[in-house]
């Protein structure tokens, strides 16, 4: 029978072993918040520089006789980086292409400074991208290639295979695209734009750009609970396992490095898209240059996520009704706006599903 001394100190050795243990948890916890995890490690080359914009090259690992002779372009959109689609070894959209066989390129838009204030979706449209496309064709010696666009991302590539069908795109995959505000009830973004809520030219006025850190703060207040506070107590519930702590220190590393909107830009997604609807409604123009959704002729993919708050499901399927393209497809995948690409299940679920519908579109005719 244990003798109170006995009993006394083997609570004082427990109470140090839950004393050591809620100390190490905690130094994990600083540390994950206060540094940066090393996300975008998949090897690659800078091809292509315009301003602030960089085109990669990823270096291929399959065998030349083995790759897709198609080259995949990915776009991000204008805000947070583009880290996203390369965020860590083994959950890596690009990694994952690469190992597929594609030739995998990707245009990062850089950050906007003070005086990229005046950008607007026509410059991004009609110079960037046709630029960056050019160099992409040479280099690879590639007359046609398939382009990707997320989010903004998204809405540019767009807007691009519309008023310029036959500049040799193939296939164009959207993700989560806010391409339809016709449903001014629905949630997301839209919830906050209107004329009553946002001054635009006032807060352009006063910033220039749209600064990263409203945008932030806007996307997380649709769901401030969960952003705000679960998030963390899940965190903490989990702390001692280090594939949850690497996983969510690399994703609060990407969401944490905020970048602004171009005002001029900025202004054209909430007055021409949100507002007025002009690319559904066919009156969108791009220096003059008209942009009809009609126009767009290459085989199209247009993923969704069904529990997404930031581009609601209806700010993106409607479009299949206006695409020209004969060969067009609606995928919709559980999940919600970034965890459909990068959370846990995107490896087995979404990123598998994107193989199998280009792969037979990416080899030669």
């Amino acid at each position: 029978m244990a003798t109170t001394s006995q009993l006394s100190a083997a609570n004082f050795e427990a109470m140090r072993q839950q004393l050591q243990s809620t100390e190490e948890q905690y130094r994990t916890l600083q540390r994950i918040l206060t540094t940066p995890y090393p996300i975008a490690q998949t090897p690659k080359e800078t091809i292509w520089t315009l301003n602030k914009a960089r085109l990669y090259h990823y270096i291929p690992v399959v065998p030349p006789e083995q790759r897709h002779p198609v080259p995949l372009l990915l776009v991000f959109a204008l805000m947070n980086r583009s880290s996203i689609l390369d965020l860590r070894p083994g959950a890596s959209f690009v990694e994952y292409m690469v190992k597929q066989g594609y030739d995998v390129y990707l245009l990062d838009w850089g950050t906007p400074g003070l005086e990229d204030r005046n950008l607007k979706f026509d410059d991004y449209v009609l110079d960037y991208l046709p630029r960056a496309i050019r160099k992409l064709k040479s280099f690879s010696g590639s007359p046609e290639f398939s382009l990707l666009g997320w989010c903004i991302g998204a809405l540019i590539t767009t807007m691009y295979a519309a008023v310029r069908p036959n500049d040799g795109i193939r296939n164009l995959l959207l993700l989560t695209a806010p391409l339809d505000f016709s449903n001014k009830n629905c949630t997301g973004f839209i919830r906050w734009v209107d004329e009553q809520r946002l001054d635009v030219e006032r807060l352009l006025a006063t910033f220039g750009n749209m600064p990263g850190e409203m945008l932030d703060y806007g996307a997380k207040a649709l769901k401030p609970v969960e952003n705000y506070i679960t998030n963390y107590l899940k965190l903490w519930e989990r702390i001692d396992d280090p594939k949850v702590v690497e996983s969510w220190h690399a994703m609060n590393t990407w969401v944490t490095d905020l970048i602004p909107i171009a005002g001029g830009a900025y202004r054209q997604l909430i007055v021409d898209m949100y507002r007025k609807n002009r690319l559904m409604n066919g009156t969108m123009k791009l220096r003059g240059e008209e942009v009809h959704l009609e126009n767009i002729s290459a085989n199209v993919l247009n993923v969704v996520a069904t529990e997404d708050h930031i581009v609601p499901p209806m700010q993106t399927a409607g479009v299949m009704a206006k695409i020209g393209s004969e060969d067009k497809e609606l995928m919709r995948i559980p999940g919600g706006h970034i965890g459909m690409m990068a959370g846990s299940a995107a490896v087995k679920r979404t990123w598998p599903h994107i193989d199998a519908w280009l792969s037979p579109r990416s080899d030669a005719d």
